[in-house]
């Protein structure tokens, strides 16, 4: 059961990572629909992934239970510690294309901000955020 689990669990995140590598290439070329059409799914994914690692764990602690004073190691056969240690390395590849997915998309939110804030100046309204300045939106510039 556990070897099932995780091999679900590793095809989960190699879909991950596949619709973030396609997330990667439409930011660069400004597609964004197909990216929002991918949300769902990538939702749904991940929260497959969450089922899927929570029965894993609950699988290992099982084993460590049913079998006190015995190292994970000794309990776990060649190809389950394998898938493990795959799932490991599919998880730290997750992580690193998020986080260079993340740059791009902090650098489209600061782009899409900044002509937001130029086309329609704000001013710091202590507490409570940002207004909009009235002013500037009749200011005519020649």
């Amino acid at each position: 059961m556990l070897t099932d689990y995780l091999q679900k669990a590793i095809g989960d995140l190699e879909t991950l990572i596949e619709l973030t590598s396609l997330d990667i290439g439409d930011i660069k070329h400004a597609r964004h629909d197909p990216m929002f059409e991918r949300i769902k799914r990538k939702e749904d994914t991940l929260a497959a992934f969450e089922k899927r690692k929570a029965l894993i764990d609950r699988e290992i602690a099982s084993l460590i239970e049913t079998n006190p004073g015995k190292e994970l190691s000794e309990l776990l056969d060649g190809k389950t510690e394998a898938m493990l240690k795959e799932l490991r390395e599919s998880l730290e590849k997750l992580q690193s294309i998020n986080r260079y997915y993340a740059r791009f998309v902090i650098t489209v939110g600061e782009f899409y901000n900044s002509m937001f804030e130029e086309m329609l100046p704000t001013e710091s309204d202590g507490y409570s955020g940002r207004s909009t300045k009235v002013a500037s939106l009749i200011e005519l510039r020649v």
